[in-house]
């Protein structure tokens, strides 16, 4: 039987592997590449979740409620991978609605490890505070050139994933370095994963493969990354 350790290097190598195959499909067209994606795309979070599975347990096979959530947050992603996979409305809509409540998972997990002393006012609230000011209302409008109907969703949505990264950077400093770094390097991915795919929806009139790309490539490293940082951080406080 397999030792735990060489389950996780398993897990993680093919999540990585698909994360890489599947930001390679995303920058082509065609049928063909399409097709591939509906068996890529949605095999990503569930990996992602037993790797996570396998990491924090690998030494006592007690994942915490840390890392539950985390995973919690991976299944809402992997709702929204689905329903991306979808075109119209509906879909982008339904997609919307799973990653918020993949972000408010997420806001829990960075709430459990804040730090007694962190402020709104400390340089990545502002920062993120800034970001929403600035891009928000920006996206909002856009959306509502291509449906008025998507201005609530899309500015709701903009506040969360902003949100999302603010508690990220509010963590314990008694929480390993390395874990932070992780974390943050994540959410700060996510954040720009999540704002190429608003750029190549709401202001380009043609597909851009070389976005697509870019796209998955941010949100699967900042998705693996996050994790990543989560179960060090769960370990360390065991």
């Amino acid at each position: 039987m397999p030792k735990p350790r060489n389950r996780r290097l398993t897990a993680t190598l093919s999540y990585l592997t698909l994360a890489t195959l599947d930001t390679y499909l995303a920058g082509r067209t065609g049928g063909v590449a399409r097709a591939a994606r509906h068996v890529t795309k949605p095999l990503l979070m569930p990996t992602l979740v037993a790797s996570t599975e396998l990491a924090a347990g690998a030494d006592d096979g007690k994942p915490d409620l840390l890392v539950r959530t985390t995973q919690a947050a991976q299944v809402f992603s992997w709702g929204g991978d689905l329903a991306l996979l979808g075109r119209g409305k509906p879909s982008f809509l339904t997609g919307v609605a799973s990653f918020f409540v993949a972000h408010l998972c997420y806001i829990g997990v960075f709430g459990t490890m804040r730090g007694r002393g962190a402020k709104l006012t400390d340089p990545g609230p502002k920062a993120a505070a800034t970001t929403w000011l600035v891009a928000a209302p920006v996206v909002a409008y856009a959306a509502g050139r291509e449906d008025p109907a998507l201005r609530g969703p899309v500015a709701a949505y903009a506040g969360v994933l902003t949100t999302m990264f603010a508690t990220s950077t509010m963590m314990d400093r008694s929480i390993p370095t390395s874990a932070r770094r992780r974390i943050v390097a994540g959410t700060s991915l996510f954040l720009l994963s999540d704002t190429l795919l608003s750029v190549g929806k709401f202001f380009r009139k043609t597909p851009s493969p070389a976005l697509e790309s870019a796209v998955m490539a941010t949100y699967t490293v900042g998705q693996w990354l996050i994790a990543e940082g989560a179960v060090g951080a769960a370990r360390a406080a065991d």
